[in-house]
């Protein structure tokens, strides 16, 4: 299991809110923020005094933050707390970890589109280099999901786990993390198309580049799972994540 933090630095590309931390409050209503927030917001978005920008607090609600002071590296807010954030994705994501720089790309794009856990999982085709790379540090994965939630306008991190034994994580934990979802796994060989349907709450599994083996699939199937093609065409991992869950947007 990941612990997630919040403390980790970094220079998204795009802002459209301003996470908050615990440890930026100077009072009740009120933050001081000096790092990469402070930078954009006095760099970028250029406010006036008394000014209203779109603030959330990691992992709370969402609202407004009024600039009360200013100068060029540190910027005070009064913050009101009152808007829940978005509804999550109601699909369940399953992913063979990938490549470490791709998994970067694709932890940004499950934070965006509000996937409330993803689950990494060893399987036949992931090479066992892959769960030493410096990308599964906690910062890391925290910075890339804080840049997705940035993106998205969310608060909320999703809760990253990590399995590194396919079979025991098929036949011990897969029905307990689908928690009553349509367990689906996504591969070229399935025979129906996976299709949109509408709230529907689903639990997909991603393969590995190359895809999973037959053994892998077939475990699958006779734990339940549905095997589901995404048209003729071949997609890379990151592609894949964004057409399966493209299906069910909320």
């Amino acid at each position: 299991m990941l612990t997630i933090t919040t403390s980790g630095q970094h220079k998204p590309a795009a802002m459209n809110i301003i996470l908050l931390r615990e440890s930026d409050w100077t009072d009740v209503g009120s933050v001081r923020l000096s790092d990469y927030r402070a930078h954009h917001i006095i760099n970028i978005l250029k406010p006036e005094l008394g000014q209203s920008l779109r603030i959330g607090l990691v992992n709370g609600n969402k609202g407004s933050g009024t600039v009360t002071a200013m100068d060029q590296t540190e910027v005070q807010l009064d913050v009101e707390l009152s808007e829940a954030p978005p509804s999550r994705h109601p699909t369940r994501l399953v992913l063979a970890l990938p490549r470490p720089k791709m998994l970067r790309r694709i932890l940004r794009t499950v934070a965006e589109l509000g996937v409330d856990e993803l689950h990494l999982i060893h399987s036949y085709r992931v090479e066992k280099s892959f769960w030493q790379s410096p990308y599964l540090e906690t910062s890391k994965v925290e910075a890339a999901l804080i840049q997705g939630l940035e993106r998205a306008g969310d608060t909320l991190l999703p809760v990253v786990t990590e399995h590194r034994r396919f079979k025991p994580f098929m036949e011990d934990s897969l029905h307990g993390i689908a928690n009553g979802r349509d367990i689906i796994l996504a591969h070229p060989s399935g025979d129906d198309r996976l299709t949109a349907d509408g709230d529907q709450k689903r639990c997909l599994l991603v393969g590995p580049e190359g895809g999973f083996i037959d053994y892998e699939i077939d475990l699958a199937r006779s734990l339940g799972a549905n095997i589901a093609h995404l048209g003729h065409r071949i997609m890379s991992v990151d592609t894949a994540v964004c057409a399966v869950l493209a299906r069910n947007l909320c």
